[in-house]
């Protein structure tokens, strides 16, 4: 056992506070003389970057977090923790950044996709399985946004005022959960709560976080989210990231020698950076869990198949037992949106679309774009291209397409300062003769040549352009050239950088062959449906919908996606649509087609699970972990926009499923599987719920089993409807019977009205397939 308090009396104090501040964008300093190695941290919320995001370093990308917690799965959540704890460990990563349980307040958040659920019971559970699975390797997890980050808009300023009652028995939820499940981190979000900003928020990081609840890990700002030295300091942070404008340091210690800042408070940060560095083996001689390893497809393959919700079936579904000609549909289907934009884009070492994965589980499978939400063209990629290299000068390396993208380190072990040029190059062979579109998308100064024609010289942005503004909206121009079939011509993209601006690259050559205009692809899908024997139709968001940095402007799919699938479906009454989309969506075809399946954003093994699903090979294992709107104005939160700088949180604790008045299109908890359950006999205490269920289907399946309170006394207390206080999941054969046994937390009973307090009267608990579907109730004291 390390003996922290004799370590920490061999440092001085400029050593101690520089423990406290990040020595670059990803790290914090050695200190070799008391055994103490750089601590070093990473995205990942669906896979572990490293330090740098670079195309030569893949990483796993599993599903997004909604996905995850569709699954309803703490177990499978742990698995997916324990595969991220892996390759963190690969990737010499100390600390993961994550996982982010900001609840679903309204569907318009940007980062909607990166949270759990609108629920903080499912987000809590899910997100203590996945930071017990990480942290099995010895690597730490940092829960955020501690608290109120639950949209984007004007994130790094706005006041969130949340009353009291909510913020305990909502917001601050599934912190206190991760909290109780021996988290070792927990990041301060950008925002301010009633009135003090969350870096130096005393009563919530301090009071309830440290002293209430008894966390002893550390508190790590977002990044340059610190802004003042002795309020941070003050405020319960322990960590401000990263080096640039930090406002510790120098200062920080300059504020103890003044008296601005007592030396027992630093004591108290050295201390938890110490603590979190023995637990993750950077400090002295700690050993190293040894965890069997995963094989990183298999459990991305079933995480994504777990998480599947089949929202309507009329029986189209499985396609198991036929040889049917399969119409693939969507720009989607074959330009698969795996991950979600800002923190948690990795780079895969894979993708496999969605028309992969059927073209491989199908004999006869014929494909259309039909329409095109994407306002970027698609990377350079497929039949006519050679190989992308790419030329850093001192580092050369190839790319599977024509996009390369970094954040952190540069490739190959370059330091910033060594690269000032990157080059792409390739050859392309044209199958068509025709006007073919090329594109530059990213940031910075660019030089276009295809042949002999030199198409583009010059910046995609105006001058002066911020950092985080470069990073989450690039810039896109466009150039046609007429180019002959069969005649190989050579294209080069080459990227300048300023001196020290390489520390990030995201730059994609696009590319559009050509083809009909956008009426005219429609047309064509709908021809090839009418021809088939089933439709299967892909439809999602795009990166400049969803992503961190922004929020939704409005729920609807982009572009001309809801004609595509009405005129397919109105071709094909065996029309299949699979919603590639991290957050819910409007779907006003919904009752129009066979089957409606919602993938989310389904990582590396997208098609190869949705092909599983498709065929009967897997079941959608799904439930909805958040409520689908019939319409935008039904839900009971939605808009994002702050007024003088603060947003109040007027409804309360009515968000979700508890505020919805109106009948959803989906409701929380929903999801189809190939088989059927009978609810046979349901008992419970205040302590425990005993459901016993029987599989009344043709196929083996598994059943989320949900448990569901409501208040039957009539008092002054306002509470929803009725709320979630337990699930589990079971399995079973055709005919089998099977009992499950759920525990009842006391905290599922109570309210927070300056204090935990159960309001005595009955109760009636209901065993349910979702909250719209009960199956049994009885009634308990």
């Amino acid at each position: 056992m390390t003996d922290i308090d004799h370590l920490l009396d061999r440092l001085t104090l400029d050593e101690k506070v520089s423990l406290l501040a990040g020595q670059d964008f990803w790290s914090l300093p050695a200190i070799p003389h008391i055994g103490l190695r750089s601590l070093v941290m990473s995205d990942g919320p669906v896979g572990v970057r490293g330090t740098g995001w670079a195309p030569d370093d893949p990483s796993i990308a599993l599903p997004s977090p909604t996905a995850l917690a569709a699954s309803w799965d703490p177990a499978l959540a742990a698995e997916a923790g324990r595969l991220l704890g892996q390759e963190a460990r690969h990737k010499g990563v100390h600390v993961v950044l994550g996982p982010t349980v900001n609840l679903h307040r309204t569907p318009r958040g940007g980062r909607h996709f990166e949270c759990y659920s609108e629920d903080p019971l499912l987000t809590g559970e899910i997100a203590a399985g996945f930071v017990r699975g990480v942290q099995e390797h010895g690597v730490g997890t940092t829960v955020k946004h501690l608290v109120g980050n639950d949209f984007e808009t004007d994130r790094m300023t706005v006041d969130v005022r949340i009353p009291e009652r909510a913020l305990r028995e909502l917001y601050l939820a599934p912190f206190e959960r991760v909290v109780e499940a021996g988290g070792w981190g927990v990041m301060s979000a950008y925002n301010s709560v009633n009135g003090t900003s969350m870096a130096q928020n005393g009563r919530l990081q301090d009071e309830i976080l440290k002293r209430e609840w008894g966390f002893d890990g550390v508190v790590v700002s977002d990044w340059r989210a610190a802004r003042d030295t002795v309020g941070a300091a003050l405020g319960g942070l322990d960590i401000a990231m990263p080096a640039m404008d930090n406002p510790w340091g120098p200062r920080l210690a300059e504020a103890v020698r003044s008296g601005s800042v007592p030396i027992e408070v630093i004591d108290d940060k050295v201390r938890r950076v110490l603590r979190l560095a023995a637990r993750v083996g950077a400090l002295g001689d700690a050993p190293v869990p040894v965890v069997a390893p995963l094989d990183g497809d298999e459990v991305a393959h079933r995480v994504a198949s777990r998480s599947f919700v089949l929202a309507r079936n009329d029986g189209t579904l499985p396609l198991a037992g036929t040889d049917p000609v399969v119409a693939v549909i969507g720009a989607l289907a074959q330009d698969a949106r795996v991950l979600g934009g800002g923190s948690a884009q990795v780079a895969p070492p894979h993708v496999i679309s969605p028309l992969d994965g059927i073209r491989a589980a199908f004999d006869r499978v014929e494909y259309a774009i039909g329409a095109d939400p994407r306002p970027f063209l698609p990377a350079a990629q497929g039949p006519g291209w050679s190989e992308f290299r790419i030329d850093l000068g001192a580092y050369r390396f190839e790319v599977p397409t024509g996009a390369v993208r970094w954040l952190g380190d540069p490739p190959g072990g370059l330091a910033v300062n060594d690269i000032s040029l990157l080059e792409l190059s390739t050859t392309y062979t044209p199958a068509t003769t025709g006007d073919h579109v090329f594109a530059i998308s990213g940031f910075g100064a660019f030089e276009l040549t295809v042949g002999d024609q030199k198409l583009y010289q010059g910046s995609l942005h105006p001058p002066g352009t911020g950092r985080a503004d470069l990073l989450l909206h690039p810039r896109e121009q466009r150039f046609t050239v007429t180019l002959p079939a069969g005649v190989p011509v050579a294209v080069t993209l080459r990227q300048s950088f300023e001196p020290g601006t390489a520390h990030s690259a995201g730059t994609t050559l696009g590319h559009r062959p050509p083809g009909p205009d956008e009426s005219g692809m429609i047309a064509e899908a709908v021809a090839l449906a009418a021809r088939s024997d089933v439709a299967v139709v892909v439809v999602g968001t795009t990166e400049q919908v969803e992503s961190e940095g922004f929020d939704r402007t409005s729920l609807a799919l982009p572009g001309r996606q809801d004609e595509l699938v009405a005129r397919v479906a109105a071709a094909n009454p065996r029309t299949v649509v699979v919603v590639n989309a991290g957050s819910p969506v409007l779907l006003p075809w919904a009752e129009d087609v066979a089957a409606v399946l919602l993938t989310w954003f389904p990582g590396q093994e997208a098609g190869a699970a949705l092909a599983a699903v498709l065929t009967g090979a897997e079941e959608p294992g799904g439930r909805l972990p958040t409520t689908w709107p019939r319409r935008a104005e039904d839900c009971p939160v939605l808009a994002v926009e702050p007024r003088d700088g603060a947003l109040a949180y007027s409804e309360g604790i009515f968000i979700g499923y508890r505020g919805w008045t109106e009948r959803p299109l989906y409701a929380f908890g929903s999801g189809l599987g190939y088989t059927s359950w009978s609810y046979d006999a349901l008992s419970a205490s205040a302590t425990e719920a005993v459901v016993t269920l029987t599989n009344t289907g043709e196929r083996a399946g598994r059943e989320v089993v949900q448990i569901y309170l409501s208040a039957l006394e009539d008092d002054e207390i306002e509470r929803p409807e009725r709320w979630l206080a337990g699930f589990a999941s079971v399995e079973a054969v055709p005919g089998e019977t099977v009992t499950v046994r759920i525990p009842l937390p006391e905290r599922a009973f109570q309210i927070w009205d300056g204090g935990w307090k159960t309001p005595p009267g009955r109760y009636a608990l209901t065993a349910a397939h979702a909250i719209d579907d009960p199956r049994r109730t009885v009634e308990i004291g």
